[in-house]
């Protein structure tokens, strides 16, 4: 599955150049210039990671991610600036962000970074053994159920869904973005298939963990 990454950077020449940079990679990178529409496109779409500049126009990188840590949201996010002081990057962490990458900086320590946080993130738990409830755990890396000492191996898109709705637990997840989750561009997404899915992770969780909101989604309860 191709990671998501918002990029806001106003300059349009630095931009550009890190988008073809990070898509021969096979990254697939939404481009913004200014805070409001950074905002607009976060809140329209799923991203894995952020990469935030703070001086643009509008809303600046730390109000941004400040607003975002304030409502919840767990995507990791990068910092990319020329504010190169140490209260600038004590603000920056303060700020929620999980690195801080001072202009001007090579190209691939920017996508070393990237690849490091993305291997490590699942909404911030640096564990590949996620605890869903008593005695349910699940591996992240191995795709391994393990309910009570038993071990079930989850097939591809089974795994795929389950860590979609383990990253926004108690919310709703939309059909669309399930559907883009779990489906690579190309593939025939299946609602019937989506039902059986739904139907393999309620037998080894249970039913109640996966509440169906009538034509609109799935919400996961948690523990």
């Amino acid at each position: 599955m191709k990671k998501r990454l918002l990029l806001l950077e106003d300059d349009v020449t630095l931009n550009e150049t890190i988008v073809d940079y990070l898509e021969s990679f096979g990254f697939i990178v939404a481009p913004v210039y200014d805070g409001k529409s950074a905002q607009d496109t976060i809140y329209e779409n799923n991203f894995d990671l952020l990469l935030l500049d703070v001086n643009v126009p509008d809303i600046n990188g730390f109000e941004i991610l400040k607003t975002l840590r304030n409502e919840g949201s767990t995507t990791p996010a990068i910092f990319i600036t020329s504010l190169n002081s140490m209260d600038d990057v004590e603000n920056g962490y303060n700020s929620g962000c999980d690195d801080y990458i001072r202009k001007p900086f090579a190209l691939k320590e920017l996508k070393l970074r990237i690849d490091t946080i993305l291997k490590r993130e699942f909404f911030h738990n640096p564990s590949d053994k996620v605890e869903i409830d008593r005695d349910i755990y699940y591996n992240t890396q191995s795709n391994l159920l393990t309910i009570d000492g038993d071990e079930i191996q989850l097939k591809n898109k089974d795994a795929l869904l389950l860590e979609l709705f383990l990253k926004n637990g108690n919310t709703l997840v939309t059909h669309e973005t399930i559907y883009e989750h779990l489906w690579e561009y190309g593939e025939d997404i299946s609602e019937s298939a989506l039902r059986t899915y739904i139907k393999n992770l309620r037998k080894y969780l249970g039913k109640e963990k996966i509440v169906s909101i009538k034509k609109l989604g799935y919400r996961f309860t948690t523990k």
